[in-house]
């Protein structure tokens, strides 16, 4: 009996003798089955499909390994009421690794990729194993509200740079299962996303990120962040972390491992409505950088930085600028040796202010003598 499977324009056909059903469980037949509906994007139409299914006398053990290793990221999206732009960034030689689908209609199921401009309301997506950067995935999508990740059971993604970059309309990220174990860089990960107002990163693995620049830099009217769980000890960089995160008035970083970091300009810049900040295990060993560290914090009243190493930092220029409810400052242990710029480290500070320094801190000195009527503690 000579019986067969041809995949043909979306359609299984069957071939079978007019008396015997066709049974196709065996490994030889299903692998080339799935091989062949991979190249062509049609996995999921077997996947989803009851019906197709059961024609083919198929269970989901038949293809679990397939369907894992082929489509194991799945992500929902809800465009915006926004008639350009561009839903999701894939390069032309990706294209094949991208199963991308509109509702759930057959229809949509098996098209090859979104275009501009469609009208659709959910959009999903399967990313097959091959793809291991998301980076610029969504960058610059302007008319996607809401992402999310309805599976992920893959670790082998290492690339998350501006994946989520100015997506201006974006209002809702869910991360509950998403994997990060194997990323290394999250630099401008949510940068310029100014409608995001809350952050849920507590499931979020960082234990192997070294690079964390412009992470949340403009998101504006973020006002939640749970970033608790966060494992930055090979973290190297976290310049403008935080720069333009106005709305935020708190942000638990105290357990925050920065032995490796070795720039911090700009971190928290512009956080003008940020009240306080535990930096107590903050290690600044090898910083080299404190530009702007701080300019702008227009609602700190306090900063305790007592632990501060400032040995290696060569530039200082405005790290305390706009810091215009600052009471005190005690940063007599801070060694200046090494810098080589240091203007207007305290331009815009209050016009009374405690400044506790240390005398032999000729650098120091002369930038405190810019301050009018100031009220300094030398030691």
């Amino acid at each position: 009996m000579n019986t067969g499977i041809i995949l043909s324009n979306g359609n299984l056909k069957q071939e079978e003798s007019k008396n015997n059903f066709i049974n196709i469980k065996s490994d030889y037949i299903l692998k080339n089955i799935f091989r062949l509906m991979k190249r062509k994007k049609q996995l999921e139409i077997v996947i989803n499909n009851n019906k197709l299914k059961k024609r083919l006398n198929l269970s989901i053990n038949d293809y679990i390994e397939y369907s894992q290793l082929y489509s194991s990221i799945e992500i929902e999206l809800k465009p915006a009421d926004y008639k350009y732009g561009k839903f999701i960034n894939i390069k032309e030689e990706d294209l094949e690794y991208f199963h991308i689908y509109f509702d759930t209609s057959y229809e949509e199921q098996i098209k090859n990729y979104l275009k501009e401009k469609e009208n659709v309301k959910i959009i999903k997506i399967k990313i097959d194993y091959q793809i291991k950067s998301f980076k610029n995935l969504f960058a610059n999508c302007k008319c996607i509200n809401y992402i999310t990740f309805k599976k992920f059971n893959r670790i082998n993604i290492t690339d998350m740079s501006c994946m989520f970059h100015d997506c201006p309309l974006l209002n809702e990220l869910n991360f509950s299962n998403f994997k990060t174990n194997k990323v290394t860089n999250m630099s401008y990960m949510f940068s310029d996303c100014p409608f995001l107002k809350e952050l849920n990163l507590s499931n979020f693995n960082t234990g192997n990120v070294t690079d964390m620049n412009h992470m949340f830099s403009g998101c504006n009217y973020l006002k939640e962040l749970n970033i608790s769980n966060f494992d930055t000890k090979n973290v190297t960089n976290m310049s403008c972390m935080f720069f333009k995160c106005e709305f935020l008035t708190e942000l638990n970083i105290s357990n925050f491992d920065t032995q490796n970091v070795t720039d911090m300009r700009l971190m928290f810049s512009d956080c003008s409505y940020l009240k306080e900040l535990n930096l107590s295990n903050f290690n600044t060993n090898k910083v080299t950088n404190m530009n702007f560290m701080f300019s702008q914090c227009k609602s700190l009243t306090e900063l305790n930085l007592s632990n501060f190493n400032t040995n290696n930092v060569t530039e200082m220029d405005y790290m305390f600028s706009g810091c215009a409810k600052l009471k005190e400052l005690d940063i007599s242990n801070f060694e200046t040796t090494e810098s080589t710029k240091m203007e207007y480290i305290f331009d815009e500070c209050p016009e009374k202010i405690n400044i506790k320094i240390n005398i032999k801190n000729k650098r120091l000195n002369k930038e405190i003598k810019k301050l009018k009527n100031q009220n300094c503690i030398i030691i």
